[in-house]
């Protein structure tokens, strides 16, 4: 069922110039406007950043639970499986096909969000499931990795947000200690 999944996704890969641009876009440079917005978003308000940390630590604890999941279990990508329809960048093929890094960064950081501004989360949320499917139409990932790869990073935001009596006093020194650099320097 994976497979097939993907190779109805895949198949299109090679056909279509305008929508393979699309999708390497996508993949490649949507993590761009994640950045952009948690920057913007840090210099709004106190509150504004106390979402952006909480993004910043759902990021941490994602790539350290990847990074622990991939000493441990090997899944091997789709083109070192099966014929695919492979776009560049093409990645290592040392490199798991589970967890997607993009994906759970992107859910990390969506769902972060969308815990404390539901239309903004709503939008990352979208861009998430794109960068996602984007790297099954490139042939990088099974539809399994990324769904995955998915739930991993909403539910780590999920329990960074369930923890976050844990997070607040270190995130609320964090604030105040930036504000009354602020200050100190005339910024404000």
């Amino acid at each position: 069922m994976d497979y097939r999944i993907f190779r109805a996704i895949n198949q299109f890969a090679g056909r279509y110039r305008l929508f393979d641009t699309i999708m390497v876009t996508i993949s490649q440079k949507v993590r761009y406007l994640f950045v952009i917005l948690l920057i913007f978003m840090w210099f709004r308000n106190n509150f504004y950043k106390k979402v952006t940390l909480y993004a910043g630590i759902s990021i941490v604890v994602t790539i350290l639970l990847n990074c622990f999941i991939k000493l441990f279990y090997f899944k091997p990508r789709p083109f070192l499986k099966f014929r695919v329809h492979l776009l560049p960048p093409s990645p290592s093929k040392k490199n798991s096909s589970f967890p997607s890094k993009h994906t759970t960064l992107a859910f990390a950081v969506a769902t972060s969000v969308l815990l404390y501004k539901r239309l903004m989360g709503f939008i990352l949320f979208i861009l998430a499931f794109f960068a996602g499917f984007s790297r099954i139409w490139m042939g990088q990932h099974f539809p399994s990795d990324i769904v995955g790869s998915a739930l991993q990073g909403s539910l780590t935001s999920i329990v960074v947000y369930i923890t976050r009596r844990v997070w607040n006093p270190f995130i609320d020194r964090l604030i105040h200690s930036y504000n009354r650099f602020c200050s100190l320097v005339g910024y404000r």
